[in-house]
């Protein structure tokens, strides 16, 4: 169904605009543990091949690329800034390595149907670099035919002519970064690219058949006001991707050194951070986007509006997918992956990842194995996160539970959500109302039994 938003409630917004986790994941990143170790991520993937417990989801890909020519400062990525462009040639020696390991484990029969390349800036590589990595994924993998191929685009390191041969490559999808188009912020961030060259390849990529074109936008950054922030939405408008992520930025200076960079002075107060978000949702609804959820905006014919309005969402690492529940292999320096119940992620430097190769071992440095609780406690949030709604008969018959008794605690909590109108508590389920999409991430919080046990959510971004 389509969700129809009404207007933000600022007086709600002050009271529940709390951290909150984005749930890419349950039990989320910050829950690894480094008990979880290579040979536990190994076990893992030898029970997918072998099939043990039915193990049969789907498979995605995730490829991490670290390097940037340049810093932007409100980054949170794992990257690596250089200039010195050689420097990939280890990287993908590495890579390869790592791509056959799992071939040996997995075979090459493996049928993959979500792939995607973040950072970083995965065309910081050249086209020959970009050719290499693909050619090692279809050797150890099945690309399948329709899939979703997708890779995230730095304007300022591409042209059209490199976009051809992305798609060449049999990449479907792109996600432009843009954040802001206005001098003075990008000035303040340190990332300048102008509006005409990104238009221009927005076009390139039209004519070149690219299935979804995507673009991301910050809000909240510094020297942005509501009304220059007005100015990119009618750009961004004018431009017409098929898919926007708004997104809010989150000030940790302490958690991330190029933030240090950015004069906190100049940050928009939360009234200006209101206004923006308020003025950007209007904006996109008004130029008939669908509102899929949290920070995803989409056209009514992409395919992740269409998988909104039959209830057929997912959530994965990337956020919001149109792909069944899969299984995902993360590759790279700081990748994350899930396989069956269990969640992994690689080293975080470039020498502890170099390293584990060099042995022969996975690069897995940690992860979690997922007791029942958990996949319980998951399934009621991604339901929550995905189809704004949880049927209690599903998740009984699925996992043997009374869920009234069982979540108990957190319906109770979910009454004062109920008695402002963001939840409804029905007989045979809860609902998530229209303005409580607004707040999806704080409803999910109340089934995690993690972040209510220790309250220390001030390493999460604001849920809005």
């Amino acid at each position: 169904m389509e969700t129809v938003l009404p207007p933000l409630d600022r007086e709600l917004l002050a009271r529940f605009d709390v951290p909150g986790p984005r749930y890419t994941s349950y039990p989320t990143a910050d829950r690894f543990v480094e008990a979880f170790t290579e040979s536990h991520y190994r076990q893992a993937l030898e029970q997918r091949a072998s099939g043990v417990g039915g193990l049969h989801a789907p498979l995605s890909i995730y490829v991490h690329i670290p390097f940037c020519e340049s810093v932007c400062y409100y980054c949170a990525c794992n990257k690596v800034i250089t200039k010195h462009h050689e420097r990939a040639g280890e990287y993908l020696d590495a890579l390869d390595r790592e791509i056959a390991m799992h071939r040996e484990v997995l075979g090459s029969a493996q049928a993959v149907s979500q792939l995607h390349f973040g950072g970083g800036t995965p065309t910081f590589l050249s086209d020959a670099e970009l050719e290499r990595v693909m050619g090692s994924l279809r050797r150890a993998f099945r690309l399948v035919p329709g899939g979703e191929y997708s890779i995230e685009v730095d304007p300022r390191t591409v042209t059209p002519d490199r976009l051809a041969h992305l798609a060449r490559l049999g990449f479907n999808r792109l996600s432009f970064g843009v954040q802001d188009f206005d001098p003075q912020v990008q000035k303040a961030v340190h990332r300048a690219q102008s509006r005409e060259s990104v238009a221009e390849l927005m076009a390139a990529a039209r004519q070149l058949s690219f299935e979804s074109l995507n673009v991301d936008l910050i809000y909240g950054l510094p020297r942005q006001t509501p009304a220059s922030f007005a100015r990119t939405l009618e750009q961004v408008g004018e431009l017409r991707p098929d898919r926007i992520a708004l997104y809010a930025y989150a000030h940790l200076p302490e958690r991330f050194k190029p933030q240090r960079r950015i004069d906190a002075s100049e940050l928009p107060s939360a009234e200006d951070r209101i206004s923006m978000l308020s003025g950007a949702i209007a904006s996109f609804l008004g130029r008939g986007y669908a509102y899929i959820g949290m920070d995803h905006f989409a056209l009514h014919d992409d395919a992740l509006a269409v998988a909104k309005r039959q209830g057929r969402l997912h959530r994965n690492f990337q956020g919001y997918s149109t792909q069944p529940d899969c299984d995902l292999i993360g590759l790279g320096v700081s990748a994350i992956g899930r396989i069956g119940a269990t969640y992994s992620q690689n080293a975080k430097t470039l020498p502890e990842y170099y390293d584990a190769l060099a042995q022969g071992r996975f690069p897995v440095v940690r992860g979690l194995a997922l007791d029942r609780d958990d996949l319980v406690r998951r399934a009621v949030i991604m339901a929550l996160m995905c189809q704004g709604h949880v049927v209690f008969e599903s998740i009984e018959v699925s996992y043997l539970i009374d869920f009234r008794r069982y979540f108990a605690a957190e319906l109770e909590r979910l009454a004062a959500l109920a008695e402002e109108g963001l939840v409804t508590i029905e007989p045979d389920g809860v609902c998530v109302t229209p303005m409580g999409w607004y707040f999806v991430r704080g409803i999910a919080m109340v089934f995690d039994r993690y972040l209510q046990a220790d309250r220390s959510r001030q390493r999460f971004s604001k849920i809005i």
